[in-house]
C-alpha cells in the first residue's frame, strides 16, 4: 500500500506538531511544509522536507494537507485544495462563518474529497473510554480553563476553547439544540476571554459550559449525568470515574484508560480515512454544526447590554498569576 503524501500549511505551534507526527506515521509521507514566513525553513530542514511559501505550489505534490493557518485563512486555503480534488484536515474552527463552512462541505461532496476538522478532544482516550457507558445523557457540565497564551488571539475563547466541548456535547446528545443562553467578558483582548453558556436540547437534555483563557492552571473536566449514573472525566489527565446506583447503594469505579496522544490519534485517523475513503470521525458537517452553535453563543455574549467593546486594547507584557 502506498503512503499518503501529506503536507502542512501553516507551521506555527500547531502546524509544527502536525509535521512532527506526520513524519512518524507509517502510512504517511511528509512531502511539504508551507508558511508565508521564510524563517520556518528551519523546521523543514529538521524533517528533511521541502519548504514552500505559497500553498498553491503544493497542488501537484500532495494527496492531502493539514491546514493550521489562522482561522480567517481556513476557508480560502481549504477551498483551493478541495477544488483540486485533495483531502483536507482543517484545524478548528472549520471556518469563521457558517456560510464558508457550507461552501467547503459542498465542494468536498462535489469533488468526492474528505474534510476532517481538528476537534482533537474527540480522540482523547478518556472520552473514547466512556462511550459504551453513555446511553442517554440528561445533563452535562464542562469546564475548559487555561492560562493566557499569545496564540489563537484572532478568535475569542468560545472559538478557541469552548468549541471543543460544544463538539463533544453535540456528539453525545442526539437531539437538536432548542435554546442557547450565554454570558461572557473580555479582559485582556477585545474578544471574550471568559464565557459561560447553557444549551437546552429538544429531547429535554441540557449542558452547561464554562471556558476561560485567564486561569493560572489548566482544567478540562466533563461531568455527565444520566439516569442512575454519573461519569466524571478529566480529559487533561485522561482519567475517568464512574458512579452508578445498584439497589440502594452507590457504586464507584475508576475506569481503565489506555492513554494515547490525542493529536497523533487524530492525524492517524485522518490518514486512514483518506486510505479507505470513508467518513472521518469529525466531518465537515459536524464541525459546521459546532461552529453554528459557537457563533450563536458569541452573538449572545456580544449583544448583551453589559458587553462593552475594548477596541484598541493592547496586550500586556506579563503573564497572569
Amino acid at each position: 500500500m502506498e503512503k499518503v503524501k501529506v503536507g502542512v500549511v501553516g507551521i506555527g505551534y500547531l502546524g509544527s506538531e502536525h509535521a512532527r507526527i506526520y513524519s512518524k506515521l507509517p502510512d504517511a509521507e511528509l512531502v511539504a511544509l508551507c508558511d508565508v514566513d521564510p524563517s520556518k525553513k528551519a523546521l523543514a530542514r529538521k524533517y528533511r522536507t521541502p519548504f514552500y511559501e505559497d500553498y498553491q505550489t503544493l497542488f501537484d505534490k500532495v494527496d492531502a494537507v493539514s491546514i493550521a493557518t489562522p482561522t480567517q485563512d481556513h476557508h480560502r486555503a481549504a477551498k483551493a485544495f478541495l477544488e483540486h480534488g485533495l483531502h483536507v484536515l482543517i484545524e478548528k474552527p472549520i471556518t469563521k462563518s457558517v456560510e464558508e463552512a457550507d461552501e467547503l462541505v459542498a465542494i468536498a461532496r462535489r469533488n468526492r474529497c474528505l474534510i476532517q476538522v481538528g476537534h482533537v478532544e474527540r480522540f482523547n482516550s478518556a472520552l473514547q473510554t466512556i462511550r459504551p457507558y453513555v446511553q442517554s445523557a440528561h445533563f452535562l457540565e464542562c469546564h475548559r480553563l487555561g492560562p493566557f497564551k499569545r496564540r489563537s488571539l484572532d478568535v475569542g475563547v468560545v472559538l478557541d476553547l469552548m468549541i471543543h466541548d460544544i463538539d463533544i456535547i453535540l456528539s453525545l446528545i442526539p437531539s437538536p439544540v432548542e435554546r442557547v443562553d450565554a454570558v461572557g467578558i473580555h479582559v485582556l483582548t477585545d474578544k471574550e476571554d471568559i464565557a459561560n453558556a447553557r444549551l437546552n436540547f429538544k429531547n429535554g437534555a441540557a449542558a452547561n459550559l464554562t471556558a476561560s483563557r485567564l486561569t493560572s492552571k489548566s482544567m478540562r473536566k466533563i461531568r455527565i449525568f444520566s439516569e442512575n449514573s454519573y461519569i466524571s472525566l478529566d480529559t487533561y489527565r485522561q482519567k475517568v470515574d464512574r458512579y452508578w446506583k445498584e439497589g440502594d447503594r452507590i457504586r464507584m469505579e475508576k475506569l481503565r484508560v489506555k492513554k494515547k496522544e490525542p493529536l497523533q490519534e487524530e492525524l492517524a485517523s485522518f490518514i486512514q480515512a483518506v486510505f479507505k475513503k470513508e467518513k472521518p470521525l469529525v466531518s465537515g458537517e459536524e464541525a459546521r454544526e459546532a461552529l453554528r452553535v459557537a457563533l450563536q453563543i458569541e452573538q449572545l455574549i456580544r449583544s448583551n447590554p453589559s458587553w462593552s467593546s475594548a477596541k484598541g486594547a493592547t496586550l500586556p507584557q506579563f503573564s497572569l498569576p
